[in-house]
């Protein structure tokens, strides 16, 4: 966690400069930026496991991370589902504004820094800076595009591809708000998260992490990933990121990808 979990970065947007980086941020004046950063009504630090927003708990106010990582969880039947992870930049609850109400909870990933926005605030950007409330829509709807990613894999990766695909758009995202990760991409995951994102066992995770390191892709320990070869490990898992829209042309032919055979064994 040491590589994302640093001192602010150092400048005049602390709390909000990570907010649509390499994407659509770029677009904004300075002005948009400032008032942006000015959304911000507090800032608190949770640690590891704080339940951020509770399903069916009724919200006033949305959610940015600053700092961390924060799981989407959906309890069914005594079983843990995680649905989604976020990043730094992520406003993680901005349904919530229309919805008033989430039906999943957003619990800390390791320790985290998010900041508060008020849904009288949101209201105003809504009448008065369209701009923005267009921006925030954006972002609501790459969640959205996110989430169909996410169903498409369990569908039709095997295991070992699934949480490949999983660290390779955790790398690309993070790249996108230049927060690189060269060798090593720092998670405070366990291996049970890694099963409850997958959508298998524990047992069955831990046989997926060994297949990528027998394979020569990737090894996973205590949550950091470490390769030689990101390039090697997003071809393994079919990654294509053209679902994160980030700047720049799409990827020829629409970007779809092609998704690859299951591993033998």
């Amino acid at each position: 966690m040491d590589a994302l979990r640093t001192t602010m970065k150092k400048t005049p947007y602390p709390l909000t400069g990570d907010f649509l980086a390499g994407r659509s941020r770029r677009q904004f004046e300075a002005e948009d930026l400032a008032y942006i950063e000015g959304l911000i009504e507090t800032v608190a630090d949770h640690p590891d496991g704080a339940v951020l927003v509770k399903r069916a708990q009724l919200t006033d106010r949305s959610t940015i991370l600053i700092e961390g990582f924060v799981f989407r969880t959906i309890m069914r039947g005594g079983k843990r589902f995680i649905v989604g992870v976020h990043v730094p930049g992520d406003f993680i609850d901005l349904h919530g504004f229309a919805l008033k109400r989430l039906d999943h909870d957003l619990v800390a990933a390791g320790p985290v820094t998010v900041g508060y926005v008020g849904h009288d605030r949101l209201r105003t950007v809504m009448q008065d800076r369209p701009n923005i409330a267009r921006a925030m829509w954006f972002a609501t709807l790459m969640d959205a595009a996110i989430h169909r990613k996410w169903i498409q894999i369990l569908e039709q990766l095997d295991a070992p591809r699934r949480i490949a695909h999983l660290y390779a758009e955790l790398h690309e995202r993070l790249c996108l708000i230049d927060r690189p990760a060269a060798r090593v991409l720092r998670t405070p995951f366990t291996q049970l998260d890694l099963a409850d994102m997958c959508g298998v066992s524990a047992i069955h995770a831990n046989r997926a992490v060994g297949k990528l390191r027998e394979l020569g892709v990737a090894e996973i320990r205590r949550g950091d990933l470490y390769t030689e070869d990101w390039d090697g490990l997003k071809r393994f898992a079919g990654f294509a990121p053209d679902y994160l829209y980030a700047d720049g042309p799409p990827l020829p032919g629409g970007g779809a990808g092609l998704m690859p055979a299951a591993v033998p064994g």
